[in-house]
């Protein structure tokens, strides 16, 4: 293995560099190294390198979140891993001493340590993790299933929350990757219909793909009525960010609404009393929560219409190229091989 690797890093506000760094070493008897197979490009890191950006990175970091690799090497006291396991990791680094830790909720740990944003990611030939973000996974998943494992992994944390009921009817606002999964996983639990609701043609294509029994415009919201019996969806699903004042119309009285998208520049006015009056439970959803296993054995044992979403794949110099192909629209996934395919 030669001394240095490729890896994308965050330079400033709006860029980034392709660029030779060392090959990570273990530190820690704790850590493995692994080399990446394959790593895709999320919406966080396009927030990181808008300008100004929505995240903020640390300067030459290297960014990315969303891998599967192959552990080469393992520290001292790594007991679960050995050389030549396949595995994809969590990129989220809770403290484990801080009060949401300790009570069973490390996603909103008071000093959560982020790879891909605080320190080195997985745009890159080879990572050094600790042991215990690493997840096992099946060899014989092809590659580009299971490098869907992370950003699912938080949509099946949506999908605990909202305990969908076979037969329920849900809206989906946003066909962008995070909907369609959810598009997806709602048909799977059983729901009657699923609704999708996106402007933009290219992404309604693939909402019908993924099985949406009904896509329509954000002008159309009439149809949610018509195909309700005039009620309203049982759950509304925000997978924009921005669309709190939709959910809350296109739900039913006493319905659910989840709230998963994030945008930090978005802001709305809505009336609370619509919430109170029509007796509903308003959830929010961030990044997943102990469903990494139960992710992973969906996966591994129920087909799911997922490397159909894979709109470019492509090597790791040519991340430009996926970055500006999901910067003006044109790309749904992109997945890149850092040592080749």
């Amino acid at each position: 293995m030669e001394n240095t690797m490729k890896a994308v890093i965050f330079e400033k506000a709006g860029q980034y560099a392709v660029v030779d760094k060392p090959v990570p070493k273990i530190k820690n008897p704790d850590e493995i190294l692994v080399r990446i197979d394959a790593c895709s490009i999320c919406g966080t890191d396009m927030q990181i390198l808008k300008d100004p950006p929505g995240i903020e990175a640390a300067p030459g970091v290297t960014i990315g979140h969303e891998m599967v690799g192959t552990v080469i090497e393992t520290g001292d006291a790594v007991k679960n891993f050995k050389v030549g396991d396949r595995i994809t990791a969590d990129n989220n680094v809770p403290c484990g001493k801080c009060y949401y830790c300790k009570t069973g909720h490390a996603n909103m740990c008071e000093n959560l340590f982020c790879l891909g944003i605080n320190g080195d990611g997985f745009f890159a030939q080879y990572a050094v993790i600790p042991d215990r973000l690493a997840v096992k996974i099946d060899k014989g998943l092809p590659l580009d299933t299971a490098i869907f494992t992370e950003p699912l992994n938080c949509v099946m944390s949506g999908m605990d929350k909202i305990r969908l009921l076979p037969g329920e009817t849900a809206v989906v606002i946003g066909a962008g990757p995070i909907g369609l999964y959810y598009i997806q996983l709602l048909k799977l639990n059983g729901a009657g219909k699923v609704i999708a609701v996106e402007l933009n043609d290219f992404r309604k294509e693939y909402a019908r793909k993924m099985g949406a029994d009904l896509v329509i415009s954000p002008s159309e919201s009439e149809k949610i009525k018509e195909a309700t019996n005039g009620l309203g969806a049982d759950v509304v699903i925000d997978a924009v960010g921005a669309c709190i004042k939709d959910a809350l119309a296109f739900v039913r009285s006493s319905g659910r609404v989840l709230l998963f998208g994030m945008n930090f520049a978005a802001t709305q006015t809505i009336c609370q009393t619509d919430i109170t009056r029509k007796d509903l439970t308003v959830m929010g959803c961030y990044i997943g929560i102990y469903s990494w296993n139960k992710t992973v054995q969906l996966l591994e044992n129920i087909p799911m219409k997922l490397e159909e979403m894979i709109t470019h794949r492509l090597s790791l110099e040519e991340f430009g190229t996926g970055f500006e192909a999901m910067k003006n629209g044109s790309a749904l996934e992109v997945v890149m091989y850092p040592n080749g395919r």
